[in-house]
């Protein structure tokens, strides 16, 4: 009877040091490699000393208990060393062990051992642990607290009226300045948690079997002529009531898949939003015509007077009435103009305008998408301008042959792969002036082969003359990219207000996290940009440039270092502690490499299409920040199969004549996480008169990221890809989260005051209005992104106060 007791009392004690020794040679070997890689002793140390305690628990001796106090109250001070009280960064470190100390204190496996010292010991590990923990709840270290500027009334007399958008919402940001700024101030921070929905509609536009992988609903309405427009991932049009989402018309211009079977081979699918054309704003004659007592219209102004521009995956450019949703005859062909033209081959979906138009008195102006990776010869980046009433080709802007800029006779062909322009462009009418955000020469991470053209406009900023396309400057942001920082978002048109006085400035948004602000007559920079040192040592058969360009404002992340490399436990940050080190990382502009390359940011960039938005009366800046590290593999071309790879944004990039493909992809650990620590995603307020952030604040939760669908929010902060909004109420509003909600924020201190729920992904740009009720709406798109992850969906949701 007493042997089968003392073997009931032993098994408990085995089980527990088996499993000890397991965990503890997980750690051990992975130590190991870590160590031979350079990396952090720590996980060998530990791993041998959990190994000891295991076999300590399985003997049943009491000095298991007291080593394992101590390699907890080890493991705590080793983490406080590497980051301090950051609570997300100690939790792999410590928790799991933490867990496993209080487990050991259960009686099953304490009391075989009959060590009441030890108890007493881990009880105090484990104490220190929680007051850290506590500790560090009141810590964020990546957090900036702070006010902007309440009100700066000298400037709020003088805001120059295109930087601002009123009642209406005419562009697609706001106006053609792009300030994402409406001088609406019904909501405010006292009421905004009032807002509530008002009215939601599906379009119908859903993402089926046969869509790309990147299909996308990143449309910004536009709010004008007593209606709201809005356009779909398959480019249909649609017409709604301001106040009540009803329908008033549709059109679909029935895209073609160009040659395919279906749209799955495409790279993209997507409308950012339609532009918007009323002659009568344009017309300055007092005479009038007709019946509606317009000013002297052209007879093409008379039959369409007011015009939406509709660009269409299967690269068309088509003008609708505005009134009607009918074709403008006048316009092209039958309303339409084939944007291939002199444009060359193309693979189905390589090649349309996924932003809108932007519109001049007398000219339509756009670029175009063109797929990254997938050859060396991939179409043009040609920016084309129309007349807005014929159709007729007016000038072409070719960053492969710049400097003739008469439209292409028929028969001839666009410079073949030069760089081209897929954000929204602004203008400055006054000026003369059109600001095209320039991409670069595909492939993204090869360029030994680049013209001399493309190294002068890849990554930069292009200010032609309005009338004939000439260049008027140029300002680069990357030199000779090998990362895909292309220029992704619209150029902000502000008056910026200093000591100087009053500068027209233009404010880019980039990838890299710099935000240039330039004066926008001259493009000499307004805020201060140094050259610094990059890292060297491209591929055979490229280079790099010796020095970046790198703005005194930015949002750039400190460099990455193995403290950094995080996990859902130490098992699988030691993974990512062992990938760090086994990668190639000398910091920002690390260049491509054989053995793969950490590129941080990444490419989808701190900030991408969906810009910033700018207060011109505070001269306040609100934005999403994104931080995400990626790899990038070059593959020499002998070892990649005929036909393999697709040019997504992520896996494969097939880089066809180049030397190199090329593999792409976040930095993830075993468990699909991100591989550096949080924050990956912030909101920040930005003081544009001081050039300084005011406020910086984690955004978003884990709501619907948890394994297993569990709707757990955790404020961690997430990417967002989607753009801002704010308002002279003092609102701001961004919905592109990874987790479905709008928020709207108090841009005087960053704090999130309002968050709605969505029944999609919401990346897209939020828009606000006065309907003819005298309410102030606000309206977002939630419809999804494919490759971003978030749930698909056909929704355009409005809020507004209560009556």
């Amino acid at each position: 009877m007493e042997e089968s007791t003392r073997n009931h009392a032993k098994w408990p004690a085995v089980t527990v040091g088996l499993l000890l020794t397991f965990v503890g040679l997980a750690l051990a070997v992975g130590g190991g490699k870590l160590i031979s890689v350079g990396g952090s002793a720590y996980y060998l140390i530990a791993g041998l000393s959990i190994i000891a305690c295991g076999v300590l628990f399985a003997q049943r001796r009491g000095a298991a208990l007291w080593l394992y106090a101590l390699i907890l109250l080890a493991t705590l001070v080793w983490a406080l060393w590497e980051v301090g009280l950051d609570w997300w960064q100690l939790v792999p470190r410590v928790a799991i062990l933490c867990l496993i100390g209080i487990l050991l204190l259960l009686p099953w496996w304490r009391k075989p051992l009959r060590s009441r010292g030890g108890s007493l010991a881990l009880v105090g590990s484990i104490t220190a642990a929680v007051i850290v923990a506590i500790a560090s709840q009141f810590n964020d270290p990546g957090a900036i607290e702070g006010t902007l500027a309440t009100n700066r009334q000298a400037i709020a007399n003088s805001v120059n009226p295109a930087q601002a958008a009123g009642d209406d919402w005419p562009a697609y940001g706001g106006t053609n300045a792009g300030t994402h700024y409406s001088s609406l101030n019904q909501i405010t921070p006292d009421n905004i948690g009032e807002l509530e929905e008002v009215w939601r509609i599906q379009t119908g536009d859903k993402a089926g079997s046969n869509a790309p992988p990147e299909i996308t609903n990143q449309n910004t309405p536009l709010k004008v002529n007593d209606s709201l427009y809005i356009c779909t991932s398959h480019s249909r049009a649609m017409a709604l009531s301001p106040e009540t989402g009803e329908t008033l018309w549709a059109f679909d211009p029935d895209i073609s898949t160009m040659g395919a079977d279906d749209f799955s081979g495409w790279a993209h699918m997507t409308c950012r939003g339609l532009a918007y054309y009323d002659a009568a704003s344009y017309s300055t004659s007092g005479e009038t015509s007709g019946s509606d007592a317009l000013p002297m219209l052209s007879e093409a102004d008379v039959l369409c007077p007011r015009r939406l521009y509709l660009p269409t995956a299967d690269a068309r450019l088509i003008a609708l009435n505005a009134d009607t949703g009918e074709r403008c005859a006048s316009f092209g062909d039958n309303g339409e103009i084939d944007l291939t033209h002199n444009i060359g081959d193309f693979s189905p979906g390589g090649y349309y305008s996924t932003s809108p138009a932007t519109v001049t008195e007398n000219l339509v102006i756009l670029g175009g998408h063109v797929t990254d990776n997938r050859s060396t010869d991939e179409p043009s980046g040609v920016i084309r301008a129309f007349d807005v009433h014929t159709g007729e080709l007016v000038w072409n802007w070719d960053s492969g042959n710049p400097d003739d800029t008469a439209p292409l006779a028929e028969g001839e062909t666009y410079t073949r792969n030069s760089p081209n322009v897929w954000a929204p462009i602004s203008v400055d009418e006054t000026l003369g002036l059109v600001y095209l955000p320039m991409g670069n020469a595909t492939p993204d991470q090869y360029g030994g082969d680049r013209t001399e053209n493309d190294e002068t406009y890849s990554a930069s900023l292009v200010a032609l003359n309005v009338d004939d396309g000439q260049v008027a400057w140029v300002y680069q942001f990357v030199h000779h990219d090998l990362w895909d920082m292309d220029t992704p978002a619209q150029p902000v048109l502000i008056d910026l207000a200093s000591e100087n006085g009053t500068q027209p400035a233009v404010i880019q948004p980039t990838k890299q996290g710099s935000l240039y602000v330039l004066n926008r007559e001259t493009g000499e920079p307004i805020v201060p940009i140094e050259e610094v040192p990059a890292p060297q040592g491209a591929v055979e058969g490229d280079w790099t440039a010796e020095t970046q360009p790198r703005s005194a404002l930015n949002l750039l992340p400190p460099p990455l270092t193995e403290r950094d490399m995080w996990g859902a436990s130490p098992f699988d940050q030691m993974m990512c502690r062992l990938q760090f080190n086994s990668l190639r990382y000398e910091g920002p502009y690390t260049p491509p490499s054989l053995e793969g390359s950490i590129i941080y940011p990444g490419n989808v960039g701190v900030m991408n299409w969906g810009g910033v938005a700018v207060d011109p009366e505070r001269q306040a800046l609100f934005t999403g920040a994104k931080y995400l590290a990626f790899v990038s593999t070059l593959i020499p071309r002998e070892e990649v199969e005929e036909g393999q790879g697709s040019a997504s944004e992520q896996g494969l990039q097939p880089n066809e004549g180049a030397p190199y493909a090329v593999e792409l992809g976040p930095l993830l650990s075993v468990l699909g996480l991100p591989c550096q620590a949080p924050s990956w995603g912030d909101v920040v307020g930005i003081d544009l008169q001081n050039a300084e952030i005011a406020w910086k604040h984690r955004n978003g939760t884990t709501r619907d990221s948890m394994p297993f669908g569990l709707p757990i929010s955790l404020n961690v902060g997430v990417p967002a890809l989607g753009g801002p909004m704010t308002t002279a109420g003092g609102v701001s509003f961004l919905s592109g989260t990874l987790d479905q909600y709008l928020r709207g924020y108090d841009i005087t201190t960053g704090e999130e005051l309002y968050r709605a729920r969505l029944p999609a992904g919401g990346q897209a740009t939020p828009m606000t209005y006065t309907g003819n009720d005298g309410r102030q709406y606000v309206v977002v798109t939630a419809g999804g992104h494919g490759t971003f992850g978030t749930k698909m969906g056909d929704y355009v949701i409005g809020y507004a106060l209560p009556e």
